[in-house]
């Protein structure tokens, strides 16, 4: 049996974390969420929701498809300026 769309997402989610060098209660700051919530949806506990996946979507600066299809995928789209340098900081934009 294959991956679920929404394993898909949350490791996506948590690709994009690493990549952004955001903690959980960053991304729960640029999508209005508690880091509570974040938590249990990167965990599997929650699901994310369709308005979830705009906010994702204008949060990372990528397409809601991207964000779907995988970590890979979703890596490959994320603009440059979104990335973490090392020993850089990543700045929150809220949506």
């Amino acid at each position: 049996m294959g991956t679920s769309t929404e394993d898909l997402l949350r490791a996506t989610v948590t690709a994009l974390l690493r990549a952004t060098g955001e903690l959980q209660s960053d991304l729960a700051r640029g999508l209005a969420l508690s880091q509570a919530q974040v938590s249990r949806k990167t965990a599997g506990r929650s699901t994310w929701t369709v308005a979830d996946l705009d906010r994702l979507s204008a949060h990372y600066g990528i397409a809601v498809v991207d964000l779907v299809v995988g970590p890979t995928h979703a890596l490959e789209a994320l603009p440059k300026a979104r990335r973490a340098m090392v020993g850089g900081i990543q700045t929150v934009i809220a949506v």
